[in-house]
This record gives C-alpha cells, structure tokens and sequence, in this order.
C-alpha cells in the first residue's frame, strides 16, 4: 500500500482539497485499495476545524464530499509512517523539515513537482481563488499517478 500524507499551512483548504480529489481519483481507477490518503497542517492554527467552506463548495461541484474532515497538525511520526508527504508550496516543506527535522529518505515534495510545470499552488484562503487551486491539485495528482507507471 503506498500512503500518502497532504501537507499544507492549516489542513482547511489545499491539503484536503488534495485528499479528496485524489481519493476520488484512485476510486473511479478502481485502484484506492493500493492508497491510503491522508492530510494534515504544519501549523496549529486550525487543528479540530473542518474544511473551510469555500473549499467544501468547490469539491461538491465536482461530486466530491469531504465531510468529516478535521484539521490535524503533521508529527515527526507521520515522516515515519507516510511514504509521500506532499506539499502545497514550499514554505509549507520549511515548515515540514522544521517539524520532523530533516529528510533522509527523500520523502517530501511539492505535489506539483511531478507536473510538467513545477509551482506552488497559491493559498485560495488569501486568495479567494478556489478555481485554480482546483485545477492545480487536480494537475498534481494526475501527474502524481503517473509518476506509478
């Protein structure tokens, strides 16, 4: 099973967001019994809150349900236990690298290193644009499951 752990600042918008549409995308694959897909915060800001409406609104349009999501902080045991920590961007890995100190076995990425077009994907909190943010988890994860071939 490759386990897989979504990282961004508050584990309300991107990370979650991330979660479910690649949970959504291994099921319709028919292949979500080869993942287990997880999201969490570095910071402690939101821990215990769900996702944040917008984003929850975002997901629906897409026939994707988040509901039961809490906000939770990453630990230096998730480093052990995930082979993929995935971030938003990269002040999200700073924050990572501080949290579990360091990273031996190349574990962590931004999630849209695997795309064509390396980035960050902007914080839709700030911005308000859940849009893009959609369609950047979505090009990310895509490219993520190919890396698989």
């Amino acid at each position: 099973m490759i386990k897989i752990l979504f990282v961004c600042h508050g584990n309300i918008c991107r990370s979650p967001m991330s979660e479910f549409i690649l949970r959504d995308m291994v099921a319709k694959r028919g292949i979500a019994d080869q993942f287990e897909i997880a999201s969490a915060a570095t910071s402690r800001e939101e821990i215990g809150n769900p996702v944040y409406p917008p984003a929850v609104r975002k997901l629906r349009e897409h026939g994707i349900d988040p509901s039961g999501k809490r906000a939770r902080q990453m630990t230096k045991q998730d480093y052990e236990y995930y082979d993929y920590l995935l971030a938003a961007e990269q002040y999200n890995i700073q924050n990572m690298l501080r949290i579990v100190g360091g990273d031996p076995e190349h574990k962590i990425h931004r999630l849209l290193d695997y795309s064509k077009h390396p980035r960050d994907i902007d914080d839709p909190w700030y911005s308000g644009d859940f849009e893009t943010a959609y369609r950047d988890i979505v090009e990310g994860c895509e490219a993520f499951l190919e890396s698989f071939k």
